[in-house]
């Protein structure tokens, strides 16, 4: 293996719930901020030992196996800086947050070579990212979906990135989501708990299963109901791919907008949502150097205001006529 600086070794131990897990599905719980084409790269490149000896990346791991990994330096970052405007919340030598607009992809990725977040930190923070997320993802802690808007962090340094993932690992972080949704939930404020895997008929899909999948939790709250659509605050306890879209959709209220997971209805605003409706409102934390605890709020994006304005239109117009508000 190759020789690198003794911060970038690390040894980790196999307890006893994790017996019979894949390796690279193992290190990708164990070592967030990481990406498990990364930990499978790192696999392949021999890096990755367990008694001294190479593994595969589908290895069974044994209870009390040390595992040693090497994760060389990283390097330069391949993706070319875009001046494309940012608005951002917060600002230091550590990090940077966002109010990532909709439509904006937030790192290369295949059929997005270019027109970034990343394209844009870069160009921002001239170069100046953490490289523990691979050459294409650099500074990268957590992600939105493409039509997704709102609050997300990015780290500048590597220490800063171990922080802030090891945060988001043990769900230490706040994170709170406006969803306008179809339909009127049953209660006012709810707990989701369904563990979330990928969908066994779609796989391009996620999906709540009886069996197997990742422990996922969603609370929400309704903000306001317009007739037909609901504007939902929802808290993530757990960071699971499309969590909200997909739990929301399992009690029976999909995003408006929402292709995927929903469908279309027969509302006035149906065909105005060109995007899934959802906005990463606030997202908190502790700071990785000086341990302040920071909050920020990201203002809804202008689409989605004009909606719900629209919406609140909608109804008072509906209850001017004496119609019933609920469609």
């Amino acid at each position: 293996m190759a020789t690198v600086p003794e911060a970038n070794r690390v040894t980790l131990t196999v307890a006893p719930d994790a017996a019979g897990h894949r390796l690279d599905l193992w290190l990708l719980e164990q070592l967030p901020g990481h990406s498990r084409a990364f930990l499978q790269k790192l696999i392949r490149d021999g890096h990755v030992r367990i008694g001294g000896s190479e593994v595969k990346a589908s290895h069974a791991i044994r209870v009390g196996e040390i595992v040693e990994v090497v994760i060389p330096p990283p390097e330069p970052s391949t993706v070319a800086p875009e001046a494309i405007p940012l608005e951002v919340l917060f600002e230091d030598d550590d990090l940077i947050v966002v109010n990532k607009p909709p439509g904006l992809v937030v790192h290369p990725s295949a059929g997005h070579a270019e027109h970034t977040l990343v394209n844009a930190l870069l160009h921002h923070c001239r170069g100046r990212l953490s490289g523990i997320g691979g050459v294409e993802r650099p500074g990268i802690v957590h992600r939105l979906d493409l039509d997704t808007s709102g609050c997300l962090v990015v780290a500048k340094t590597d220490a800063a990135h171990r922080a802030l993932s090891q945060q988001f690992k043990s769900h230490e972080v706040e994170k709170y989501y406006l969803a306008l949704v179809w339909g009127l939930p049953r209660m006012q404020r709810g707990r989701i708990e369904g563990a979330i895997g990928r969908n066994p008929h779609h796989r391009q899909k996620m999906a709540v299963l009886v069996e197997g999948g990742r422990e996922s939790i969603t609370e929400f709250e309704i903000m306001e109901h317009f007739g037909g659509c609901t504007l939902v605050r929802c808290q993530l306890h757990t960071g699971r791919t499309h969590q909200i879209r997909v739990h929301l959709a399992s009690i029976g209220n999909p995003i408006v907008g929402d292709t995927v997971y929903g469908r279309m209805r027969r509302h006035p605003i149906a065909s105005k949502a060109t995007r899934q409706m959802l906005h990463a409102e606030r997202l908190a934390f502790e700071h990785p150097r000086s341990g302040k605890w920071l909050e920020f709020v990201a203002p809804l994006p202008q689409d989605m205001r004009e909606l719900i304005h629209e919406l609140e239109e909608h109804l008072r117009q509906r209850g001017k006529s004496g119609a019933n508000s609920d469609e």
